[in-house]
């Protein structure tokens, strides 16, 4: 076969479009490989004459890099017609044939060489033509090779482009006018003399900079301190510059000096007041300069002290500035002529420092006015619960400050309602205000320990008091240090805390002890919040008193089988419900102020918890496989919560070495979610770790065995064949897919992507109980045994399998006495607060501060 010149018809009809293309596309490659250097000097050039770099050289300077920039401009143009080829048809052929299996082109151009005169051959050559023929009508542009790296190794090519995308927004094309006043005296003469002038407000105010030249107006407003840039071209002494508003020339400056000020072809200074700035001269302007002062700050207490039961105190303030808000101080003082100078506090007080605490900022968002809410905890200064004068105080990006009216208060702190307790407090308050007191404490704490049987409820408690008895007796006739009294002083406040909490592990004793302790408190007349506290205390004590006595009964049932639930019908069977009305009951009047009838409710409820007997939601078997699989996934969640736990302590520590000893044991609160579970997980990762395995390896390993868990608990789960029960499989096998994530991302030592995993899988495990609740309430309401019900009360009330009230709507939730009314809101603004600290510290690392972001944009 041989190759023809032309292209038949058809075929030229169906490459029509596919060559054209593939023809511009090798136009463009053979433009920018030979014209790239060319593009890039321009490009370089116009960056650097549009950002007006050419302003802060010399005149030799500036025209040797545009000498040396047209040198390599006209290289790179010779450079580029050389090596420059138009496209032509047969090689875009070749092109688009290479882009076709088989070559179709090819084969469509060539001819039958050999066989012409034999018809099996000649039928063989058409179909195997038209098959070509077929291909064709496949064929696609070739797409274009655009890359110049072999040739531009360094990537210039992007740099110039770098620059002048940055010129382009930060620069300006007038700017280029400017080297037209850098030409040779002869044209300058020419052209005649012209001028340029910025001005530009202080950085921090955020207002743009402007270009004097644009500016038509007579008058023009300014904040103080923005700089004038003025620059004049041509013939020296033709332009000068009158001005009043910036004091730079002195009074008794001489005429030769101010005109040589006055005719600078290059001036720089400062807006200090308002008043007058001319150019004179050809073009000459005149503006009246308004300066506008900046402001100072101003801060003020916005609205009343908050303190909760542990002594937190709740400080809000508002702050407000022209421009904004950089720093803010509370600065708290002994405010010694409004105490009450009484007993240990006769004698004059020890000098002690001044209180000082950085005011919180917004961590985002606008500073120019907002209100904030300073959080600290003061309870064990010595100052707690005595006249104090606050001051609050802001400064400005300027070093302006503003200072609040100071007030007089009392510094919040932790009150104590248990008398003991609250004397313990005094006697400490009274060895802090001055050492010189320890005799006398000595004299009182004997006093007060004179017949213990009376007063403490523990013999251990009498011991520790005795133990800083003969502390404080034995440094009275001596110079106590400073060290020894802060240490006497820790143990006393521990003692308080120990006799104000107790440590009591009978749960009926602890509910007695928050039943008289909210009734103390009401009597004294005790803030709302530190009522709302102890209520809070008091549902607490109920819930574990309701725990202990549902153990209880279901003991007495596995060791007393054929015993009859109704033998005892002196016993009240009253819900959980109907307690948790009572005492929302009880806080409605406490809130109302009706604080008699809050008190007889109070002392009903008492009487009533006496002689109640809650029951469980089982029957005298055990447990029903429900309620068994939900016990289950509640130690699994726990478990997980623990892993989740451990892993965040691992991620603080992995970039902030030696800070966990340092920030102290975790809360009791998140040690009790931890549960026994995690603890023992906790001995299983030392014990591999001592083994050669990694601590993530560790972690890893305990997640896949949470896993494996939960896929079985799963397997067993009741409540197939009703749409709660299967959206209830459906949360946990998304569940086990984050937990399946988690465990890889520990393996990979991605702790930061393992607490997400973890987080989802701990919020499916929720969602799967919810769900699973919901399946057992449908099963309860088609005709299974209702239990855990008050006499009288309605046979559609129900209890799950936690004891807790499903309700009317059979919803079965896990909120269920948490934290109740204004605690929720308190307790989420304190950790979305600890969390915006710590985002702010910018020399926590990099992927720390990229989890707190998370955190924030998430809640």
């Amino acid at each position: 076969m041989t190759a023809r010149d032309d292209l038949p018809t058809e075929i030229n009809t169906a490459l029509r479009w596919p060559l054209l293309l593939t023809q511009l596309g090798m136009l463009a490659e053979n433009v920018v490989r030979a014209f790239w250097p060319l593009w890039s000097v321009l490009f370089a050039v116009l960056a650097f004459l549009m950002l007006g770099i050419q302003d802060y050289l010399s005149t030799e300077a500036v025209w040797a890099v545009l000498g040396l920039s047209g040198l390599g401009a006209v290289w790179a143009l010779v450079r580029g017609v050389g090596r420059f080829a138009w496209p032509t048809t047969p090689a875009a052929l070749v092109r688009l044939d290479a882009t076709l299996p088989g070559s179709p082109i090819l084969a469509a151009m060539d001819s039958q060489a050999i066989g012409t005169g034999d018809a099996a051959s000649a039928a063989v050559w058409r179909v195997h033509q038209a098959r070509m023929a077929a291909r064709l009508k496949q064929a696609k542009a070739a797409e274009p090779d655009l890359r110049v790296s072999r040739a531009d190794p360094f990537a210039l090519r992007y740099v110039a482009l770098l620059a002048f995308l940055v010129a382009a927004v930060f620069g300006s094309v007038l700017k280029v006018q400017s080297v037209s006043a850098m030409g040779p005296s002869g044209s300058d003469l020419a052209s005649g003399p012209t001028w340029e002038g910025w001005l530009e407000p202080p950085h921090y105010t955020g207002l743009p900079s402007i270009y004097l030249n644009d500016i038509d107006a007579a008058q023009l407003e300014t904040p103080e301190g923005s700089r004038v840039t003025l620059r004049f071209y041509g013939e020296v002494g033709v332009l000068s510059v009158s001005e009043t508003v910036s004091n730079r020339v002195s009074p008794t400056a001489t005429p030769e000096e101010l005109v040589q000020v006055s005719t600078s072809t290059a001036q720089e200074f400062f807006v200090q007041q308002s008043g007058r700035l001319e150019i004179e001269g050809p073009g000459g302007r005149l503006w009246e300069i308004i300066a506008t002062p900046d402001r100072a700050p101003e801060v003020t207490r916005d609205g009343e002290i908050e303190v909760t039961y542990e002594g937190e105190a709740q400080i809000p303030f508002a702050a407000k500035d022209d421009y904004g808000v950089v720093t803010g101080t509370a600065r708290i003082e002994l405010a010694i002529d409004d105490v009450d100078r009484l007993y240990g506090l006769r004698i004059d007080p020890e000098p002690r420092p001044v209180i000082e605490l950085p005011l919180p900022m917004p961590i985002a968002g606008d500073r120019s006015d907002f209100t904030e809410t300073l959080v600290d905890n003061f309870s064990e200064h010595p100052w707690a619960n005595l006249p104090v004068k606050l001051s609050l105080s802001v400064t400005d990006e300027a070093d302006q400050i503003g200072e609040a009216v100071p007030d007089v208060i009392d510094l919040p702190g932790r009150r104590f309602f248990d008398p003991m307790a609250a004397a313990i407090i005094d006697l400490r308050r009274a060895l802090l205000w001055n050492r010189k007191n320890a005799s006398d404490i000595g004299l009182l704490m004997r006093a007060i320990s004179h017949r213990p049987d009376d007063v403490f409820r523990s013999s251990t408690d009498y011991l520790r008091l005795r133990a800083i008895l003969r502390r404080v007796e034995a440094l009275a006739d001596y110079n106590m240090t400073d060290d020894q009294q802060a240490e006497i002083a820790q143990a006393l406040w521990d003692l308080a805390i120990r006799l104000e909490e107790g440590d009591l592990d009978d749960a009926l004793e602890r509910l007695q002890r928050a039943q008289d302790r909210l009734a103390e408190a009401m009597r004294n007349g005790a803030s709302d919040q530190e009522i709302a506290e102890l209520m809070q205390e008091l549902r607490e004590a109920t819930d574990d008193y309701l725990r202990q006595l549902s153990r209880q009964a279901q003991q007495d049932r596995q060791n007393n089988p054929d015993q009859e639930m109704t033998q005892n019908q002196n016993m009240m069977e009253m819900s959980q419900n109907d307690l948790q009305e009572m005492m929302d009951r009880i806080q409605e009047l406490m809130e109302q102020g009706r604080m008699a009838e809050a008190q007889e409710a109070l002392e009903q409820l008492r009487q009533m918890m006496e002689n109640m007997q809650v029951t469980q939601g089982q029957d005298q078997q055990g447990q029903s496989p429900g309620e068994q699989a939900m016990e289950g996934l509640a130690e699994t969640l726990r478990e997980q919560q623990g892993l989740s736990d451990q892993a965040f302590r691992d991620l603080q520590e992995q970039f902030n070495p030696g800070q966990q000893g340092q920030q102290g044991q975790q809360p009791g609160q998140q040690q009790g979610q931890q549960g026994q579970g995690q603890q023992q997980g906790q001995g299983q990762q030392q014990g591999q770790g001592q083994n050669g395995q990694s601590l993530e390896e560790s972690l890893a390993d305990r997640q896949r065995a949470l896993r494996q868990e939960l896929n079985r608990q799963t397997q067993n789960l009741p409540g197939a064949g009703t749409e709660a029960g299967e959206a209830a499989r459906d949360a946990l096998d998304r569940a086990e897919g984050a937990m399946e994530g988690a465990e890889e991302a520990l393996r990979e030592n991605d702790l930061a992507g393992a607490i997400d995993n973890q987080s989802e899988a701990m919020e499916a495990l929720r969602e799967g109980m919810r769900n699973l609740g919901e399946a057992m309430a449908q099963q309860q309401q088609q005709g299974q045994g209702q239990q855990g019900m008050a006499d009288g009360a309605d046979p559609g009330q129900q209890r799950d399998p936690l004891g807790r009230n499903v309700g009317s709507n059979g919803q079965i939730g896990s909120n269920e006495n948490l934290l109740q009314g204004e605690d929720v809101y308190r307790r989420a603004r304190e950790l979305l607060d600890e969390i915006r600290r710590r985002s702010g510290e910018g020399e926590r690392p990099e992927e720390e501060l990229e989890y707190l972001e998370r955190l924030l944009d998430r809640f």
